[in-house]
């Protein structure tokens, strides 16, 4: 059984059926260890009755194993044998459900501060982040860190979650309280859209149903806010951005002369008739049309995957970007980045690595460290001068070839990019590009 309409502001009604054109909201969860963030998803998963009855079962059967006294939903998400050992969570869990109005992708992430790297993978898609606090504790350091790094990757929507509010007597006071300690810390953020909902994800309180507990909360749901906030806008609709992922040519007798570049546009919209340049060529051509799932469209915008057909048989590979002529990205081998650092071995001047940006590889020397970020207090150390395990910090790199790009800031597709060591394969750091 899926999730169904609502009826009023906080009401869930299940229903059969899901809307297959639903918008798709992809949100991640963050706090501190025991804020119960798994707990919350568990509740989600259950009140929308999206988990599988299998499943229930098995996460009962564990619960009663491990002496709980009322099933663990938190169990729906951990995964690993250490999480449900230790009561944290350790990697990403990733979880999907539906309702009528929306689609949803869950990064459930961890909340230790070693593990700060899974933190920022998993909200790095994330359209909208959740923060939960315990109602006991109120604001701490790791709540701070969370939505500092939320700032820093530029998430467009945050959900300040207070839960546990039954074992705080369901204070307004309490919740009022905390409610203003954040704003205080956050007028330093660049945050454009912050809600505050009071909930318990023990109880299921304010997550799906409205709670009786509260009547002085008028404010929505925890579901229905996710399924009504407004991320039409949140991607970049201006800047024309197309990197070429592939391209088709069948040289079949029933397609002879077909020639598609085929991609995800990643800003602005793509109409047939506009003219376009290829970049880094910087020669220009024309749309003459856009295919989508092998069926013709006049338009294409994010985050649709299309394929691009020219009016001109132009040299155009992958890692090559369609755009504008009159509004082009940035084209440089010197870059200024942020970086989250995910491997032992600390990153340091002269490093070299594989660099992944959008669908073009190329290869990086770190030119320079300027300063490790504190993200529990925003203060930058420059005097350090390599970057460790989970560490934040501002690098300079040099590239072996152009790499096509606008600040994350603009774009966080074309914007954002990771390093890989040539040696094991591994992805060891995450970065955001800043303007020139």
């Amino acid at each position: 059984m899926t999730a169904g309409p609502k009826t009023e502001a906080g009401a869930f009604t299940p229903t059969a059926g899901v809307n297959d054109d639903a918008e798709l909201l992809r949100f991640s969860t963050a706090g501190s260890v025991d804020d119960g963030k798994s707990t919350l998803i568990g509740r989600l998963l259950y009140d929308t009755k999206t988990a599988f009855e299998d499943q229930l079962e098995h996460v009962a059967d564990v619960s009663r194993r491990r002496g709980d006294e009322r099933t663990n939903l938190a169990l729906l998400t951990d995964g690993l044998r250490a999480e449900r050992e230790q009561g944290i969570t350790i990697d990403v869990a990733y979880r999907y459900f539906a309702t009528k109005r929306r689609k949803f992708i869950i990064a459930d992430t961890p909340g230790h501060v070693q593990y700060t790297r899974n933190m920022v993978t998993g909200a790095s898609t994330a359209s909208l982040s959740i923060i939960l606090v315990d109602a006991r504790h109120g604001l701490v350091e790791q709540s701070r860190r969370h939505a500092f790094i939320a700032s820093l990757l530029r998430i467009p929507h945050l959900v300040f979650a207070v839960n546990k509010m039954d074992l705080v007597g369901w204070s307004e006071d309490k919740f009022l309280e905390i409610e203003q300690q954040f704003r205080d810390f956050a007028a330093r953020l660049d945050v454009q859209d912050i809600a505050f909902i009071p909930i318990s994800a023990l109880t299921g309180a304010n997550v799906v149903d409205r709670s009786a507990e509260m009547p002085w909360y008028h404010g929505p749901t925890l579901l229905y806010h996710l399924e009504t906030v407004h991320i039409t806008s949140d991607r970049n609709l201006i800047d024309v951005r197309f990197p070429v992922q592939w391209v088709i040519r069948p040289q079949s007798d029933e397609f002879p002369d077909y020639r598609g570049y085929a991609g995800q546009v990643a800003g602005g919209v793509l109409r047939t008739g506009d003219e376009v340049v290829a970049l880094p060529s910087g020669l220009a051509t024309t749309i003459t049309k856009l295919e989508h799932s092998g069926i013709p469209v006049d338009t294409a915008y994010p985050p649709m995957s299309v394929t691009v057909h020219l009016a001109d048989d132009l040299d155009i590979g992958r890692g090559d970007l369609l755009c504008r002529p009159n509004n082009r990205p940035t084209v440089a081998q010197d870059l200024d980045a942020m970086i989250c650092w995910m491997t032992d071995r600390p990153l340091e001047p002269k490093g070299r690595y594989a660099l992944k940006h959008t669908t073009r590889w190329s290869r990086a020397i770190v030119t320079d460290v300027l300063y490790r970020l504190d993200v529990n207090t925003g203060h930058r150390d420059e005097n350090a001068h390599k970057l460790g395990l989970n560490d934040l910090g501002r690098i300079r790199l040099r590239t072996t070839s152009p790499i096509i790009y606008d600040a994350y800031k603009r774009n966080r597709t074309t914007g954002s990019f990771i390093l890989v060591d040539e040696a094991t394969n591994a992805t060891v750091g995450a970065g955001m590009l800043l303007a020139d």
